[in-house]
């Protein structure tokens, strides 16, 4: 610290006002060594904080700088909701990490900034706990930016703008769409657009990967359907599996594994009877999904019905 701004009011105040903002624990003692002023003088420091965020912060009457005794150090107490928690961070940063949703250049940004919240102390431990998958990320092979593509498609999203965009298959085939965007969706490392076709009136949405997409235009076409109000993402999600889309279909099956994993992994499940450890289960979803699924399953499944509807 220069020497000149050691007795600068101006600067402890701010010094100690980020000290505060960060969540640090202020002790007076070690501020007056630091700064080379009194402890009476760092104490009008604090009491001009405190009318600072007393005049300031009055919407938020639980924000305050408060002595902690077992500290013997001020803190600054907010509203959790304000600010992310340090269990919050950690808990956030390994999610971003296991998902793999955002190549390094995004997600390591946003970490960083996560982190930002968090005091000294805590930062060097989050960063210790995270320091393993942090070091060991491996990047899904598109390694495309897409944060500023999502902004963009939602952006046409929210003002029911029509786009088009030329779209690359897995087998490299490649051709031109134009669609009704009506969501942006994560599932299982990708990001993907719900959308209906542009030309056809077909009953149910079309799913793309985002990082599949090139040369996306907003054609600044108004598409005044029912599919916008009506289109639900919380539904939609719980009769998708693995991002497959078609026609809404109710599968009926006998299921004798654990029966918590197939509530958790089919959201739409209902139990129609029970025999021993063997349940009889029906289910909607859109597409072929479900059904790669439960015979991903082995013989631990039975399909009794299928049923399309339309």
């Amino acid at each position: 610290m220069p020497e000149n701004f050691k007795s600068n009011k101006s600067y402890r105040l701010i010094n100690i006002y980020e000290r505060l903002n960060m969540g640090e624990f202020v002790n007076k003692q070690i501020l007056a060594d630091t700064f080379g002023v009194s402890k009476k003088t760092i104490q009008r420091d604090i009491d001009d904080l405190r009318a600072y965020f007393s005049e300031n912060y009055q919407h938020e009457v639980d924000t305050e700088i408060k002595f902690n005794r077992a500290k013997n150090s001020y803190v600054l107490v907010r509203p959790e909701r304000e600010c992310l928690t340090n269990t919050e961070i950690l808990a956030t940063c390994k999610i971003l990490l296991e998902s793999r949703a955002l190549c390094k250049e995004e997600l390591f940004v946003i970490i960083d900034k996560l982190l930002l919240q968090a005091t000294t102390y805590d930062k060097i431990l989050i960063r210790n706990l995270i320091h393993s998958e942090y070091a060991n990320f491996v990047e899904l092979r598109h390694k495309k930016r897409l944060l500023s593509l999502i902004w963009e498609l939602s952006n046409c999203i929210n003002n029911c703008n029509a786009i088009s965009f030329n779209y690359e298959r897995q087998d490299g085939t490649a051709s031109e769409k134009k669609v009704k965007p009506v969501s942006i969706m994560f599932s299982e490392f990708y990001f993907y657009l719900i959308a209906y076709q542009y030309d056809e009136e077909k009953s149910y949405p079309i799913v793309y990967r985002v990082d599949r997409i090139t040369g996306m235009k907003n054609l600044e076409q108004k598409f005044y359907i029912p599919y916008k109000d009506t289109f639900s993402d919380g539904e939609f999600r719980k009769r998708v599996q693995f991002m497959y889309s078609g026609k809404l279909k109710r599968i009926t099956f006998e299921y004798s594994g654990v029966l918590e994993a197939i509530l958790d992994r089919l959201p739409t499940a209902q139990i129609l009877e029970t025999s021993g450890t063997v349940y009889t289960i029906s289910a909607e979803s859109f597409g072929d999904g479900i059904l790669m699924w439960l015979q991903s399953q082995g013989d631990k499944v039975s399909i009794i019905d299928i049923k399309t509807q339309e």
